[in-house]
Parts: structure tokens; sequence; C-alpha cells
């Protein structure tokens, strides 16, 4: 739900950061909305890129990017993924799963850069109403 609040029809490829657990939820909901997606992790493999593997041309094919991963969680607030942001444009959507800090790194770095911006918050939200709808109906 809470991805859907930006979300535009431009959004069509995605870029998930992290390949953990968060990572296979976000997949699980790119996969039912029909969006195209890659991993990125620190180490290639068959099934994910590389940082190092982020061309000009894959960042701008690829408009949303969802971070999964904890690089930017509080205490640790002054690490963020390493993208290439320099190639961020108004037309990319960055989604942090982070909530505390309200504003990562991540999110930080793609705002300089123009891109919209949502960090967790609404997603943790909608994890807690759903919780208490399970236990309490």
């Amino acid at each position: 739900k809470s991805l859907l609040n930006k979300l535009d029809h431009s959004h069509q490829n995605a870029l998930i950061l992290g390949t953990g657990g968060a990572a296979k939820a976000v997949e699980f909901v790119l996969r039912k909305l029909g969006i195209h997606y890659r991993h990125v992790s620190r180490y290639p493999s068959a099934k994910n890129l590389s940082y190092e593997q982020l061309t000009a041309h894959l960042i701008e094919k690829n408009t949303l990017i969802i971070n999964t991963t904890p690089l930017g969680m509080y205490p640790r607030v002054t690490e963020a993924p390493p993208l290439p942001y320099q190639l961020l444009t108004q037309s990319h959507f960055l989604f942090d799963l982070i909530y505390n800090p309200p504003k990562t790194l991540f999110l930080k770095k793609g705002e300089e850069h123009g891109a919209t911006i949502q960090n967790g918050y609404d997603m943790l939200v909608n994890q807690a109403e759903e919780s208490w709808k399970i236990w309490n109906e």
C-alpha cells in the first residue's frame, strides 16, 4: 500500500537494494504490480548485480529504487548504499524501508538530485494495522 502512494506509470523497472528477507517481500509486491526488477548486492551473482555494475544506462532505466538493506538505520545514520547518486533525476522514486531516521542518507542524496522519496513509516503503520486485524477480528 505505501509504495502506491507515489508510484506512477513511469516506474516500470526497479532496483531492489539487498537480497535478504525484506527484499523477498518487495520482490513479491513488484511481481504483483508487474514491475520488472533486479537485485543489487555487494557481490555479483547469477541472480543479482553488484553496486559496481550499476551503469548510467541501468540507473536511467530503473527509475524505482528500493532500499531493503540496513544501511542508514539508526545508529549508523552516516551510511548509504553505494549508488551513483549523481545519475538520479526527477524521474526517480527512492523508497527506503527504514523509518528511523525519517530521512536516511539514501533518501537525502536522492532528494538532492530531484528524486521523489519515501521512507518506511507508512509501511510500518500498514503492517501494524494488518497485524491488529489478524489478532483482534
